[in-house]
């Protein structure tokens, strides 16, 4: 399946217009969002589950225009259920999306 390509900086101007709280609110929204499943990743035992947490996270990011977050959740597509890059990788990414500091990376 295909998905436009566009940034979420312009995807969340063009539904917020002018109102800061409420473009706030949509980029929190989206935080939200993949902080559930994420969680739901990292607690999958089985394919299944790891698979419908991930294309969760896959449509939630095409559907904010997230191209990373995207790519990322492609990624665990492919990886076995609890793949420590994978999640450490979407971590970092929801960090970047939130504004937090990142996590440096383990090695």
């Amino acid at each position: 399946m295909a998905y436009e390509s566009g940034s979420l900086d312009a995807t969340l101007a063009a539904a917020a217009g002018e109102d800061i709280v409420l473009l706030a609110e949509l980029r929190n929204a989206l935080v939200e969002s993949a902080e559930r499943q994420l969680d739901l990743m990292r607690r999958a035992r089985c394919d299944g589950n790891w698979r419908v947490a991930a294309m969760r996270l896959k449509g939630l990011a095409a559907s904010f225009h997230a191209e990373e977050l995207l790519n990322i959740s492609e990624a665990a597509l492919e990886a076995v259920p609890g793949e420590p890059g994978v999640l450490r990788e979407v971590e970092q990414e929801i960090a970047r999306l939130a504004g937090r500091p990142l996590i440096p990376a383990h090695g």
